[in-house]
């Protein structure tokens, strides 16, 4: 995916997305989302609401210590801006990546929606196999569904 002529809010979304999970923290990335986000997702219920969005990315960093996004790519149509990435990080003390893309929904700069597309079988089959993980990560996803 390449960049749409003619979509330059688009493209300043792309940039502050990369250099946010370049930080690897919460705090950065909620400053990409509006305050009534709705974040979807495999393995975890929706999230509604920027605070609820912090705590949800709060617990992922805790889960992946270290992670981060590489983009490869994206595309934009009207306010829908696809980005292409690896996530990167570790768990059980053991690197771990995975593809994902996630739809935007983009107003006023900031991300109103977000589908994130990624194969969450492969993802649980990895931290299966990594027994240090498995505490941090039911915990986690339990706290999540309350």
């Amino acid at each position: 995916m390449d960049q749409v002529a003619g979509k330059p809010d688009a493209a300043d979304f792309v940039r502050r997305f990369e250099e946010a999970w370049a930080k690897s923290n919460a705090d950065a990335i909620i400053d990409v989302l509006a305050a009534d986000v709705v974040l979807r997702q495999p393995l975890m219920p929706e999230i509604v609401g920027r605070d609820a969005a912090h705590e949800a990315f709060e617990r992922l960093f805790r889960s992946f210590p270290g992670l981060t996004a590489t983009v490869h790519g994206w595309a934009a149509a009207g306010d829908v801006v696809y980005i292409d990435f690896t996530l990167h990080g570790e768990v059980g003390g053991r690197p771990l990546s995975w593809p994902a893309i996630d739809r935007f929904v983009v107003r006023d700069g900031l991300a109103v929606e977000r589908v994130s597309y990624f194969d969450g079988s492969r993802l649980v089959v990895e931290i299966l196999k990594r027994p240090r993980a498995w505490r941090g990560f039911i915990a986690s996803t339990l706290r999540a569904r309350r």
